[in-house]
């Protein structure tokens, strides 16, 4: 069994996907707009170029999304997509990047349990924490 995350954007998820697969080195494999699909009949003319399916891994991890229609989209809450660098350089990296034009929730320093931890949520909406662990 694989348990992935599935990510709900407001219009952006193509831009966030290609941001994403930048700034963490992953590889989109798929990409569907609602324009070509079953659900283009019932989706509002300006809507149909948007995400309705996005697929990227990062190493063997898959991370999925798409856009939601606005009377449906909800403001992320409740959660934060954890990454695990290994390396406290490129922890760093990738939490300064992804902070850019965001919000920082917990600035990004050595914790009793980690070389480096921090929240942010990216420019995009959603809440990340980066967790570089110290050896058990």
């Amino acid at each position: 069994m694989q348990l992935n995350s599935y990510l709900l954007f407001n219009g952006n998820c193509e831009e966030a996907f290609k941001f994403y697969e930048k700034v963490l080195g992953g590889k989109i494999e798929a990409m569907m707009t609602h324009a070509g699909t079953p659900a283009e009949a019932h989706t509002p003319l300006e809507w149909r170029d948007k995400i309705i399916h996005a697929r990227m891994t990062v190493g063997d991890r898959v991370l999925m999304g798409s856009d939601t229609p606005p009377p449906h989209y909800e403001k992320p809450a409740g959660f934060s997509v954890c990454l695990s660098p290994k390396v406290p350089a490129e922890a760093e990296r990738i939490f300064h990047v992804l902070a850019e034009n965001g919000t920082v929730k917990m600035p990004f320093g050595q914790t009793f349990w980690a070389f480096r931890f921090g929240m942010l949520i990216d420019r995009f909406g959603i809440p990340w924490m980066i967790n570089c662990e110290k050896a058990a």
